[in-house]
Parts: structure tokens; C-alpha cells; sequence
């Protein structure tokens, strides 16, 4: 489940952001003699030494943010009563990226275990800050998650983390809005268009979605419409936004930003959860963890919301991730086997998985998304509809070949400053991506990157 803080406090961990990743950068390009398996030696390749951990125990500390995590951490700890986790809610992304970074740089402070959002995990990865368990046997577990959350924690044959949570886009709907308007529900993005249009001339005061400018929603849109900007081989990074895949999603998402078909205020305000429960804001293209947030959010709106595949351009499905993270062991810990064991259960055990599911996340396990029961269930908030038959079927959906930078929590902090001014000023968004892209070659070249060159 995506869980956010407030607008004020975003701004805010934006700009601790920007310090962070300077410090991960200079970092990466350092040749610093962090090892693979921290405090531990390391493994042989088979799973043998995590069992053995589990039965043996010790103590360990876990940060997390999830709401789940408490009641994971008891139940786990009934299974293998001798080991003890403390969890630590260290804050929620960059205020823990904040943290973490600190303890690496200060070599001691980091926990065992972390929960990490899948753009972060390729900027730890690059400091050896994350312990490598494919040689703990990892590697064995692939065919247990969905393609792109696996892609999400792996880089070649290292296995950074497991997935915990995914995001797969779909497209969540008011449907009495629809039905007042006399559209129906849009399957290309040129539908979607003409949808916004009616909506806007049945009802001046509505919209068809709202927009002011985010980086994980504009990455993921290239990311579905085929864009891959970014490529990172070692500390040699190439960026393109300009790529054919950028220059569709701009083609098609310009048209509501000129002609001021988007709502002109930003996700998780008050206004936006009041647009969303009186029928002032039609649609939301997001991830599959949002229909908790709409259930206790925008209550006034049970009933009139339904869920509907991602629109695309020729028809075809085609999705992207939007949010979601898993968890890594440190190169800190002590007993690397041990929190390795405690990470396996967390992310792998049906007990563990169901806990969490139950707090309103969305799986990333093949298990999961293939279940009768997950299928079978249909909230009265959503009319009925079986919601989780369209989600899971983005899953398997999701464009593959995506990459994020190896500095995206600094390049997501800018981008208000840089892409959103197209927005404020109802421009060319590739003005705003050019902008962006100049920026980011320019930062990653001054932290010891070869971008561009």
C-alpha cells in the first residue's frame, strides 16, 4: 500500500533529498571495501545457512514504515521464537533514506533490515550498502514474484531485496460522472482525451483527473508508453528524454495540460480527497494499491467508483509499476543470514503476505494474484465489481525493459522546479523534460558520474 505524507512534509524530504543522494553518489563512484555480506560471512549459494539462522536466533532491527509491520514481526516471531526484530519506524521514504544514508556514511547505524520503494533501491545498490543474497540461494524464489518487481530489486545476477508490494496502473473511475456525461469508459488514450472534454462540458467544475506535476506519475506513463530514458552501466549513465517513448506520452498528455482539462490541484490534499468523494474528479490513473485510500479517504464516493484496464494508445494492454517497494538486508548487519531469514519469511510466507494484505497492500507475488479469494473479492465501495480480477491482470501487463536512475530520489526532487513549470504554465511538457534532463546530466556529472558523454 502507498502511503504518503502530507504535501508540506514531501516538500521538505525533497529537500533533505537532494543532500542524500549527493553523499550516495560520491559514494558509488568511490572505491569504498564494503563487502557482499556485512558482519557475516559469505554464503555458499544454497539456502541452508538461513535455515540454520532462523534456528539458532539472535536480534535484530527492522525499519519500516508499513502499518503492517508490527503484527508481521509477532507473528513471525511465534514461528522462531529465538529471534528477537525491533522494529523502528525511521520515517517514511526519503526521511528513512535520509537516515540510512547517514549510517552508511557514519559506517555503523544502519538496521538489518530496510524497507525501500523500488526507485530507491538501484542508488543503495551502487554503494554496496545492500548485502547481495542471490548467495544465500535468493535466486531460487524469481519465479515467486511478478517480472517487474523482481526486475525492481535485482541487478543481473545480484539480488538486492525482495519485493514486497506492487503498483500496477489501472485506470479507477467514477462511473456515475460517466454516466451523466454519456461517455463511455475510455480504452485508448485518445478516448480518454475525448472523455475529458464531455466530462468538462457536462460539468465545468469537473475534471477528468488532476495533475500539477509529479515524477513517479510522469515516469510511469513513459514507462507504459515503451520510454526506457534511462540506461546505467557502472557509473556511466545514459539519459533520453526525448526517446520515443517520452515523446508519446507527451503527444497525448499535452492536450490536457493546454487546454486546462486537468484539475489544478495536487494528489493527497484535502481538495482532492473532497474532488474524489463528491464527483468533481472522474478518474485517477494510478496503482493497485489505491483502493484502500479511496475507501477511507473519499467515503462520500462508495458505490459510484469502478476500476477499468489502464487506457493505452492502440488498445493493446499495456501498464506500468506506480509505487510500491520491498525490503533489503545491509551490509551493517552483524548477522546477515539471519536478517536474510527474517526478510524471506516477511516477503515469502503466506502468513506474513496475508497480515499485510489485510492493511490494504497489493501483492507482488504470482501466488497471490492468481488466489480464488484475492480474485473473488468485490468491495461495496466499488459497486461490487470483482476489482482485483482487472489489477492482477495489469500485473501481468506491465512493459518490461524499465530502469530508473542510480540518483532518481534527487532527479524526483527536482522535477516541481523543472517539469512542473510546463504545468503552472500550461506548456510543451518536453520544455519541462529537456529542462530536467539538462539538470539531471549536469548533477550527475558534478558527483562523479559520466552522463551524456
Amino acid at each position: 500500500m502507498k502511503h504518503l505524507p502530507s504535501p508540506a512534509a514531501r516538500r521538505t524530504l525533497a529537500v533533505l533529498a537532494a543532500g542524500t543522494v549527493a553523499a550516495l553518489a560520491l559514494a558509488g563512484c568511490s572505491t569504498g571495501d564494503a563487502g557482499s555480506g556485512g558482519g557475516g560471512a559469505a554464503g555458499d549459494g544454497s539456502f541452508d545457512s538461513i535455515e540454520a539462522a532462523l534456528e539458532k536466533g539472535g536480534e535484530i532491527t527492522y525499519w519500516s514504515w508499513t502499518p503492517s509491520a508490527e503484527a508481521q514481526v509477532e507473528a513471525f516471531e511465534k514461528e522462531y521464537p529465538n529471534v528477537k526484530v525491533n522494529v523502528v519506524n525511521a520515517g517514511t521514504n526519503n526521511e528513512e533514506y535520509t537516515k540510512l544514508q547517514n549510517a552508511i556514511k557514519a559506517g555503523s547505524g544502519a538496521p538489518d533490515v530496510v524497507q525501500v520503494e523500488y526507485y530507491a533501491f538501484p542508488q543503495f545498490a551502487l554503494t554496496d550498502a545492500f548485502v547481495d543474497l542471490s548467495q544465500y540461494g535468493f535466486a531460487d524464489f524469481e519465479d515467486d514474484y511478478t517480472a517487474s518487481t523482481w526486475n525492481s530489486v535485482t541487478d543481473g545476477d545480484a539480488i538486492y531485496g525482495l519485493p514486497q508490494d506492487s503498483g500496477p496502473m489501472a485506470l479507477f473511475y467514477n462511473k456515475a460522472v460517466f454516466d451523466a456525461a454519456g461517455v463511455d469508459v475510455p480504452t485508448t488514450w485518445d478516448e480518454y482525451y475525448e472523455a475529458a472534454k464531455a466530462i468538462d462540458a457536462a460539468n465545468p467544475n469537473a475534471y477528468i483527473t488532476n495533475d500539477t506535476g509529479d515524477a513517479g506519475f510522469a515516469t510511469s506513463m513513459i514507462w507504459q508508453a515503451g520510454g526506457k530514458p534511462f540506461a546505467t552501466s557502472g557509473t556511466d549513465v545514459t539519459i533520453d528524454l526525448q526517446d520515443d517513448g517520452s515523446k508519446k506520452w507527451t503527444e497525448n498528455w499535452n492536450r490536457l495540460v493546454e487546454e486546462d482539462l486537468l484539475a489544478p490541484y495536487g494528489s493527497w490534499s484535502d481538495e482532492w480527497f473532497r474532488a474524489l468523494g463528491d464527483g468533481s474528479l472522474a478518474t485517477l490513473v494510478i496503482g493497485a494499491w489505491m483502493p484502500g485510500n479511496l475507501i477511507t479517504g473519499a467515503p462520500d464516493g462508495a458505490g459510484d467508483w469502478r476500476v477499468a484496464p489502464m487506457p493505452t494508445y492502440d488498445g493493446s494492454p499495456a501498464t506500468a509499476e506506480n509505487g510500491g517497494g520491498g525490503q533489503a538486508v545491509t551490509t551493517q548487519s552483524k548477522n546477515p543470514e539471519l536478517a536474510a531469514g527474517f526478510l524471506w519469511w516477511l516477503n515469502n510466507s503466506e502468513e506474513s503476505i496475508s497480515t499485510f494484505l489485510e492493511s490494504g497492500g497489493f501483492p507482488s507475488t504470482t501466488a497471490e494474484l492468481s488466489s480464488e479469494e484475492f480474485l473473488a473479492d468485490a468491495p461495496e465501495y466499488f459497486g461490487g465489481q470483482k476489482i482485483n480480477e482487472v489489477l492482477a491482470a495489469a500485473a501481468d501487463d506491465v512493459v518490461e525493459g524499465w530502469n530508473y536512475l542510480p540518483y532518481q530520489v534527487y532527479g524526483n526532487s527536482i522535477f516541481g522546479d523543472t517539469v512542473g513549470q510546463s504545468y503552472q504554465n500550461g506548456t510543451d511538457l518536453n520544455e519541462g523534460l529537456t529542462t530536467w534532463q539538462d539538470a539531471l546530466v549536469e548533477y550527475g556529472n558534478s558527483q562523479g558520474f559520466a552522463v551524456n558523454k
